[in-house]
């Protein structure tokens, strides 16, 4: 028994050690760090907006926190929305997951791909009866990204809904 339980301690330890120190290479994703005003046209209407991408606990998180708002016309009301995603590392440690939360109640769980030297892509994870998402941040100039956020039914044809230019704020 006594011997199970120093195993078992020493296991725990080794196991902590080992991802405590993992290497936190946020790579290409080090770009979007900063704060972003945009502006964009989609679904919603014509609106503006402003983000944040900082690190947090460490540098072992980054957080994007989001703020936009569409203007009332003649024919709907202002629209205010905001949102928070929390970009993390795998259990190998590279960083290709995230987690949104939106004031609409909405939660999507992200896979994070970087297929290029221009794009980040956050496509939703698969769930039945539920559409897929796609937000893509698309390098323009060191300052510029194009954002675009899309949604499909089918998981291979996706159609915008929201696409406008964030730059950089000094």
């Amino acid at each position: 028994m006594r011997l199970d339980l120093i195993l078992l301690i020493l296991i725990f330890s080794t196991t902590t050690i080992i991802y405590g120190q993992e290497n936190n290479n946020w790579g290409k994703l080090n770009f979007l760090i900063g704060n972003w005003k945009g502006e964009g046209s989609g679904k919603p209407g014509e609106g503006e907006g402003y983000s944040s991408f900082k690190y947090d606990l460490n540098n072992k998180i980054i957080i994007r926190n989001s703020h936009s708002e569409y203007p009332a016309t003649k024919d709907k009301s202002l629209i205010v929305h905001d949102d928070l995603m929390i970009i993390y590392f795998n259990y190998s440690g590279n960083p290709d997951k995230a987690i949104y939360f939106d004031n609409e109640g909405h939660v999507i769980n992200y896979s994070i791909s970087i297929p290029n030297e221009i794009d980040i892509i956050f496509t939703s994870d698969k769930i039945p009866n539920v559409p897929l998402f796609r937000l893509t941040y698309s390098k323009i100039e060191n300052d510029l990204v194009n954002v675009k956020f899309e949604i499909s039914q089918d998981g291979e044809n996706y159609i915008p809904y929201l696409e406008g230019k964030s730059k950089r704020q000094k």
